[in-house]
């Protein structure tokens, strides 16, 4: 398991507000490429974003004699034990190997661990009983609905270990960002710095969007000038001098 560095409750909510498109932006100013998963989209666009630690569970492809429709009476199968081991506030993150022909899971395991806490859950391959998935206030990323059950394609093998999901490395307690536009992962050690960096970002494109709408060229506003940076600073110091007297009253 990697070294975690917990988020703090007010950079949690800078990573709920940031979009994913922000945060590979500044993963990338960091040196950091491969961090948007692949493939994946929420199946629920109306469901909550998801913020967590990853929790991981990897599967191999199956093999015949090892992976029959017993081997869930095994309290130890990895799949069931990661489903009821998950702590809350995590989010499952699924090594498929990119395979969507079998599930990785279905609703009967997912509506457990959204009532155990867990954050969300994610999987490069596919997913069962999709139609009830959708409908649920959870949550759910994948490649594509799959009926097939996962015995029939993947064998789990192990739980909360180093895996690929979507072609990007994923560790045990990496924060886990997902969005309307899919989910990126961010190295546990530099999360609160991320957050805090998206945060301020956020903020700066929301103003840079609203002199878009105004009419303004993007040339010297985004990426911003000398000019535009001055500009940006003076409407802040402004917007706070407005906001202080509201946040002194209410103290």
């Amino acid at each position: 398991m990697t070294s975690m560095s917990v988020l703090t409750e007010e950079n949690r909510a800078s990573l709920l507000r940031a979009s994913t498109a922000t945060l590979t932006t500044a993963l990338f100013k960091r040196g950091l490429r491969n961090t948007a998963i692949q493939g994946v989209l929420p199946l629920n666009r109306a469901a909550a974003r998801v913020v967590g630690m990853a929790y991981t569970l990897r599967y191999i492809p199956a093999r015949e004699d090892l992976d029959h429709i017993g081997v869930f009476q095994d309290r130890t199968h990895p799949q069931r034990r990661a489903v009821e081991e998950i702590p809350p506030g995590h989010v499952l993150v699924i090594d498929s190997r990119k395979d969507p022909r079998a599930a990785s899971a279905g609703g009967i395991l997912i509506t457990r661990m959204m009532m155990r806490g867990a954050a969300g859950i994610v999987s490069d391959g596919g997913f069962r009983d999709c139609p009830d998935l959708e409908q649920l206030d959870f949550p759910v990323y994948c490649a594509r609905p799959s009926a097939p059950t996962n015995l029939i394609h993947h064998h789990a093998v192990d739980i909360n270990m180093p895996i690929s999901c979507g072609d990007v490395p994923v560790y045990p307690g990496d924060v886990i960002v997902g969005d309307g536009e899919g989910v990126v992962v961010i190295p546990a050690a530099i999360a609160n710095e991320i957050a805090a960096e998206a945060a301020a970002m956020t903020d700066f494109e929301d103003w840079v969007e609203a002199r878009v709408r105004e009419g303004r060229s993007t040339f010297g506003l985004y990426p911003p000038d000398e000019a535009t940076r001055a500009e940006y600073e003076r409407w802040r110091a402004s917007a706070a001098a407005i906001h202080a007297p509201a946040a002194s009253a209410a103290s």
